[in-house]
């Protein structure tokens, strides 16, 4: 079956500390948990975590251990000196490289058809089933064939603040192009406003084949050979996506999902995750007792 790649580098900023390890279930799950268990269910059978060295004894402890013999676990480093053969570290930099430099971090324990996913966003579990069946089709000739699950923008905002979406344009069910969007507030979604709030968007949940790599190896190249001198710039997986698609690289399939979309942005959006993963607890979606 298909691994999932899990993007638990970043530390949240805007949130400030550790997001992933903050319990939100009843039990103390966190978001992250609730991911793994919507996937295993689904088929997904390995896990694999994509992690800074200097928090990887805490993460290990306290997320990794409690799925020791339960399903395949592993882990990837994400450093800002990994880069390719002839591409020296930034001195200075700080920030990390990008969502694609993260992906791209794990190309050496990724065999097979995979999926993508932030550790910090709930995407409930007809996201992971549709996904699984997706990566559960063999592969065929031509273009590469991905997938991106779908939701509706009025369904990812946060009530705390501003945030960015990449927003879809499908036709025939295949995404042809994603538009980053910064600075989206609730009140700029409604009648007569910015945004409609039924413009899909994608929330970095994601359905690869090991065709993905080449490609991201490749624009990450240049990319650094564009822009690594400057020391805000990252290597975004969306657009890694978009440009293969304008190459005809790539087809991805575009998968609306009906299931709830919750995130931790900001620090103060936590009581309203805890609350709606509760709901759906009390609705017997989910087990009270998750690991």
């Amino acid at each position: 079956m298909a691994s999932l790649l899990i993007l638990a580098a970043g530390m949240g900023s805007r949130y400030g500390g550790l997001k992933q390890m903050d319990p939100v279930g009843p039990d103390g799950a966190t978001v992250l948990d609730y991911a793994i268990f919507d996937a295993a269910r689904a088929g997904f059978d390995r896990v694999v975590f994509v992690i800074r060295r200097d928090f990887a004894a805490l993460f290990r402890e306290k997320i990794g251990a409690k799925y020791a013999g339960r399903m395949a676990v592993d882990y990837v480093f994400q450093s800002l000196d990994d880069l390719p053969p002839g591409f020296a570290g930034v001195p200075g930099r700080e920030k990390p490289w990008g969502t694609g430099h993260a992906v791209w971090c794990a190309r050496a324990a990724i065999a097979g058809n995979f999926a993508v996913v932030n550790a910090d966003d709930f995407y409930g579990a007809d996201s992971f089933a549709q996904l699984a069946r997706f990566l559960a089709v063999p592969a065929s000739s031509g273009p590469a064939r991905f997938a991106m699950v779908g939701f509706r923008l009025a369904q990812t905002l946060s009530e705390h603040g501003r945030v960015s979406r990449g927003v879809a344009t499908a036709a025939g069910g295949r995404l042809l192009s994603l538009a980053e969007r910064t600075g989206i507030a609730s009140a700029d979604v409604g009648p007569g406003r910015a945004y409609s709030g039924t413009e899909i968007v994608s929330m970095n949940c994601w359905g690869f084949t090991p065709a993905l790599f080449p490609a991201l190896d490749r624009q990450f190249r240049v990319f650094l050979q564009d822009r690594a001198a400057d020391p805000r710039a990252e290597f975004y997986l969306p657009a890694a996506v978009a440009a293969m698609i304008d190459e005809g690289a790539a087809v991805v399939e575009v998968l609306p999902t009906a299931s709830a979309w919750f995130g931790i942005t900001y620090r103060e959006d936590q009581p309203r995750v805890k609350a709606a993963v509760e709901a759906l607890v009390r609705e017997g979606l989910y087990p009270a007792q998750l690991v």
